[in-house]
């Protein structure tokens, strides 16, 4: 049996883009909280072998400071990360974007990592809490 693709001529394009687009997005999928709001994701953190390389906002990624990488968060966001369930937090800047897999939501840097104890675990699940937002740290190299 052949399948059929049925177009609705009065449907609006963008309306038939969000349906389709909708089916993609599966629980826990780009988890961004509004300031002062909080939600519970599950973290990593950056491998060794990138240090140096450029991050999405421009920066060398450096696993001294205390950055971030999320999918949605603007740029210079400041959120508050405590380990779960009752573990340590950190204060970290998002300066990077992450294509995050595997359920995971967040990627620190190896700083952030350490302060979090996530170094021999890889991953654990996390609260971030949006602080404010606020620029870099140190220019581009």
């Amino acid at each position: 049996m052949r399948s059929a693709l049925i177009i609705f001529p009065s449907a609006r394009p963008a309306a038939l883009l969000a349906l389709v687009l909708g089916g993609c997005a599966g629980p826990g999928t780009n988890l961004a909280p509004s300031p002062g709001e909080s939600v519970e994701i599950r973290a990593s953190y950056y491998s060794r072998v990138l240090v140096g390389r450029k991050t999405a906002s421009g920066e060398p990624y450096d696993p001294a400071l205390l950055t971030a990488a999320h999918a949605t968060l603007p740029m210079g966001t400041v959120l508050r990360v405590t380990r779960l369930p009752d573990g340590p937090s950190v204060q970290v800047r998002v300066n990077d974007r992450c294509g995050c897999t595997h359920g995971r939501q967040l990627d620190l840097s190896e700083a952030a990592a350490r302060r979090l104890n996530l170094l021999r675990v890889g991953t654990a699940p996390v609260r971030i809490e949006v602080l404010g937002r606020r620029l870099a740290e140190r220019t581009a190299r």
